[in-house]
């Protein structure tokens, strides 16, 4: 069985929001990193037949929280996400840009990484990835890894923001290298799909991984 995965761009820096479901005909969905436009992203679950019963995050940046609050309020969908990087959903718009004021809200759901769950039909790994932010998570399920900001098609998440570390972000594409085949589909925060295999052979940011 293979995942339904709708993806949208969405929030001020086009940050990709995930639908993912069991299956097409599945009424039951998944929202990962909704960042924005919650009402545009409503509308797309009325049109898929969908409702949102959790939402997943990857890390605490702004552009990939600013539409939690509404989606959360207007679906009753707990919002999950690492316990260390609460605060930045929390206290939203201390991180965020000053010319854009965001809602904060309060997860319901403390993660940690390594937890298994159980939404929608679909079984979600959580990996705690860390080195684009200090507790990054990503959320493997059938083959689909959502990696967040940590890994990108040709590219990997920016260090120099605070609490980045570079040394901590290649570990953390290690560990996910070593977990899951070449085959894995990557759906990252920003950008097109890619699987792991092609990033390892040929993502100009992993050459060291390819050296060890």
């Amino acid at each position: 069985m293979s995942l339904a995965v709708e993806r949208y761009e969405l929030g001020p820096i086009a940050t990709n929001c995930y639908v993912v479901r069991a299956s097409p005909e599945t009424p039951e969905a998944v929202v990962i990193d909704p960042g924005g436009d919650a009402g545009v992203l409503g509308r797309e679950l009325e049109r898929l037949g969908a409702s949102c019963v959790a939402i997943l995050i990857t890390h605490g940046h702004w552009d990939h929280l600013g539409g939690v609050a509404d989606l959360a309020e207007a679906t009753s969908a707990p919002v999950h996400m690492a316990a260390e990087e609460r605060i930045a959903l929390e206290r939203i718009n201390d991180f965020a840009p000053a010319e854009l004021p965001l809602r904060p809200y309060a997860p319901e759901v403390l993660l940690e990484g390594d937890e298994t769950l159980e939404l929608a039909g679909i079984t979600f790994q959580t990996l705690r990835v860390p080195g684009h932010s200090p507790a990054h998570l990503a959320y493997y399920a059938e083959g689909c890894l959502f990696s967040g900001d940590v890994l990108f098609a040709g590219s990997v998440g920016r260090t120099d923001l605070p609490f980045g570390d570079w040394d901590t972000l290649v570990a953390s594409i290690r560990l996910l290298a070593d977990r899951f085949p070449p085959e894995t589909t990557v759906y990252s925060g920003h950008g097109p799909e890619t699987t792991l295999g092609a990033e390892l052979a040929a993502n100009p940011f992993l050459a060291e991984l390819r050296a060890s």
